[in-house]
């Protein structure tokens, strides 16, 4: 059997089977009595075993079947599930999706998982004590038991990526083991001037063990942690040891590649003798989806298995074929656009049928095409739940998370880059937002915090938004802050709004937090997020009520490869501005236009508005507004700002595919992009979003 040829699919599948069984223990754990969502995790569980022994990844397969030891005692009512066994099972989870991930990059998917399996032994044995530690060790957060720094740190994908993204921009990162003092007497405070030290001159992405355990006194007398500086090793070494009570102190600097291995270490658990039982051969899998389906009632999970399943109506498309089409379909359009001009300049009746049939049917593909690069955002949403469960489980919170509004639908370009930045405002969220339990009780409210995570259209947009019941942000410390780290003026923050003061949290390097936390308060992250939505077209705004919560909305384009626009004149060159953006288009009058402290400004509605040439801001040198006694406006909107751009003409509205302007150009402030009109002109598309601020 060629594996090559099955290699895709196994892994395709077993990213569903993981999503699956990630989605459904988080269900069970909720409802730990119900049965029939058992039923459906040991279903997921098996295929995924026999999938993996087919496949020859036997390390993957070992662990699978252990799992199924377990649930299979739960499911013949034999165990009851408990807080252990659930850490075990989402660790065991966890192991999973590494091995996936190391087949993915071309592995074998090995790893060293003895000692969850020991402890998946243990449990099926009875015996609920884990492997070398105590019950707390199955959440993952157990210290070495020399002090805690004898295992590299565990991180997440957005910690990972955080650090990665900070080697390839010339900064250092480095992973630090600091020992305290054998006889120190208060060792949290030495703790903590080692870690105010490190924030003067860097950033703390990850500390083993936590700050809250490290806060607490909960470790022997030491700790590491990964850290993103610019100074060097051996200077910040020194610093260290200057500190009182400091036994020892040491730096290692890390490359991409020092990191991956680093990294790759922590994911495998330290060693401890068990044997890993084989498992049975199974078929290869299937072409077709094998996602399962969320819990049932029992009645339907006692469906007579005689009967027969649906057939599969959907086949999985390699993403680079979308791509291809993708690109066919936009000369396609280029072409279309020719031949409409041509037909118009011809003016044959025979002809102009052709073509205006042409055009229809280019409008139906066009549409099919674009529906096919569409994806539910689902895709991105449902690892948030595990998350958000992690996260407030190391925080000591009570959390639930409710995602509205998940068959939402994206263009595939966005929702591969979505992510991240989501990930982190509902780690914001879960971390600042949410109060801790004892002060929700103490203001009336209830113990259990709520974020809400929603997607819906509006228009040609998609909005996300996360919304948390928490404490809200405090305008007044927020501006502090600001003045204090000369991010505005004293005059410029007597001005602001509510809004503009909310948006100086996006500021490189701003943070408002007291306690260094692993989760976020470090001012890495913001500002990354508000650049990545900004590169994908998108707006953040923020809104807040002090004592009630919290909401961060994003606005999203629907596609980024063919939009609608108005094709404007001015002079001698043409601009294309997103229909997106436009409010509405008119004519004023030369008196109408004002200088106001310094600004050119328009009445519009009840208020004035900023008025910006075209012609002046692209040094279009055939054109001169001035001498006009009127003059063609487009009002653009960025959130709730507005302003107007002064044309010479308008030509029309039409459906163009963007084109980037490569790498030969540098990023021209004010221009998206270009497109190829229907005479073979090229017109600079206009960002709207860069002319208000």
């Amino acid at each position: 059997m060629d594996m090559n040829q099955y290699l895709s699919m196994f892994i395709d599948e077993s990213n569903d089977h993981l999503q699956s069984l990630n989605e459904n223990m988080l269900e069970l754990e909720n409802n730990p009595e119900d049965l029939s969502i058992v039923q459906v995790i040991f279903r997921s569980a098996h295929t995924l075993k026999g999938m993996a022994a087919t496949m020859g990844f036997e390390d993957l397969s070992s662990l699978t079947h252990q799992m199924e030891n377990v649930l299979d005692l739960v499911r013949n009512e034999k165990l009851k599930m408990q807080e252990f066994i659930f850490d075990t099972l989402f660790q065991s989870l966890d192991a999973l999706q590494s091995m996936v991930q190391d087949i993915m990059q071309g592995g074998e998917g090995k790893a060293d998982v003895s000692s969850i399996v020991a402890n998946l032994q243990a449990i099926v044995r009875g015996d609920m004590a884990p492997a070398g530690g105590s019950p707390g060790a199955g959440s993952g957060a157990t210290a070495d038991a020399s002090g805690g720094a004898g295992t590299a740190i565990q991180l997440d994908e957005f910690q990972y990526s955080v650090l990665e993204q900070s080697i390839t921009e010339g900064h250092k990162v480095m992973y630090l083991e600091v020992a305290i003092r054998e006889d120190c007497q208060l060792k949290a405070a030495r703790a903590y001037l080692v870690f105010d030290l490190l924030e003067r001159y860097g950033e703390v992405v990850k500390s083993h063990p936590s700050v809250q355990e490290i806060e607490q006194e909960q470790f022997d007398r030491s700790f590491s942690l990964y850290y993103i500086t610019q100074k060097e090793a051996g200077e910040l070494q020194s610093m260290i040891m200057n500190l009182s009570e400091i036994d020892s102190a040491q730096v290692v600097v890390l490359d991409h590649e020092t990191l991956g291995q680093l990294n790759s270490g922590a994911k495998e658990t330290a060693a401890a003798s068990a044997v890993v039982e084989p498992a049975a051969t199974e078929p290869v899998p299937n072409a077709a989806p094998a996602k399962q389906p969320k819990a049932e009632p029992t009645k339907a999970a006692a469906k007579p298995s005689g009967t027969a399943a649906a057939p599969s109506r959907t086949i999985r498309v390699d993403i680079d074929r979308l791509d291809v089409l993708m690109n066919l379909l936009s000369e396609l359009l280029i072409d279309r656009s020719r031949m409409e001009q041509l037909a118009y300049e011809v003016k044959r009746s025979d002809l102009t049928e052709t073509v205006e049939h042409m055009s229809r049917v280019g409008s139906d593909l066009q549409n099919i095409v674009l529906k096919l690069r569409m994806v539910p955002i689902d895709t991105v949403f449902n690892r948030f739940p595990r998350m958000v469960r992690d996260l407030a489980k190391s925080l000591d919170k009570k959390i639930d998370l409710i995602i509205t509004g998940a068959e939402t639908e994206l263009d595939r370009t966005v929702i591969d880059e979505i992510g991240d930045p989501l990930v982190h405002l509902l780690r914001n969220a879960v971390d600042h937002g949410v109060e801790p339990t004892a002060e929700r009780i103490a203001s009336g409210k209830p113990e259990t915090g709520t974020v809400n995570l929603r997607a819906f259209h509006s228009g040609n947009h998609v909005f996300i938004e996360i919304e948390d019941d928490g404490h809200g942000i405090d305008r007044d410390k927020v501006l502090a802050k600001a003045l204090k780290n000369g991010v505005v003026t004293e005059a410029e923050a007597a001005t602001l709004s509510d809004e503009q003061v909310y948006m100086l949290l996006f500021a490189p390097g701003f943070s408002t937090a007291e306690v260094i936390s692993d989760i976020s308060g470090r001012g890495v992250g913001l500002d990354v997020v508000k650049t990545k939505i900004e590169s994908l077209s998108g707006v953040v705004s923020v809104q807040s009520t002090l004592g009630k919560g919290t909401k961060f909305s994003v606005q999203l384009p629907l596609t980024l490869s063919i939009i609608s626009a108005m094709l404007i004149k001015v002079g001698s060159e043409k601009y294309a501005i997103p229909l997106s953006s436009i409010v509405e288009t008119g004519l004023i009058k030369r008196e109408q236009i004002r200088q106001v402290h310094g600004y050119t400004m328009v009445p519009y509605r009840d208020a004035h508005i900023p008025l910006l040439s075209l012609a002046q801001l692209f040094e279009v040198s055939d054109f001169d507004e001035s001498g006009e006694e009127e003059t063609e406006i487009v009002v653009i909107r960025k959130g709730d700002r507005l302003a107007a751009l002064t044309v010479e003409d308008f030509i029309g509205q039409n459906e163009i595919v963007i084109k980037n302007l490569g790498k030969y150009l540098p990023a021209i402030q004010g221009v998206a992009g270009a497109t190829i009109l229907g005479d073979g002109q090229v017109a600079l598309i206009i960002d709207p979003n860069s002319f208000i601020k």
